[in-house]
């Protein structure tokens, strides 16, 4: 995608917003093939067979996929899977389910 067809994406944060913040997005990739994608379950039911799928999807388009896991739903994550995941992940998706 090229900064032409780009579209303007208001996101709000559903924790305690009483100033709405402003923040750019970071920069896209064209394409995830050839780079590493780090799924992220929280560890709410089902989150796991969502990220099978995908997974298996995305590792036929040509990405990498390394798999993750929060001790629980209920925090975030800690201070060491972050950086585990921010030091070898071009890229993350987070799973929320139910």
């Amino acid at each position: 995608m090229n900064e032409a067809t780009r579209t303007e994406t208001m996101l709000l944060d559903p924790t305690s917003e009483a100033v709405p913040s402003s923040q750019a997005l970071s920069p896209r990739k064209d394409s995830l093939k050839g780079l590493t994608v780090g799924l992220l379950d929280i560890s709410k039911p089902r989150g796991d067979v969502f990220l099978d799928r995908l997974g298996d999807h995305l590792v036929r388009q040509g990405v990498t996929v390394a798999r993750f896991s929060k001790p629980t739903f209920t925090k975030p994550a800690p201070f060491d899977l972050r950086q585990e995941i921010a030091t070898t992940c071009d890229a993350v998706i987070e799973a929320l389910a139910d």
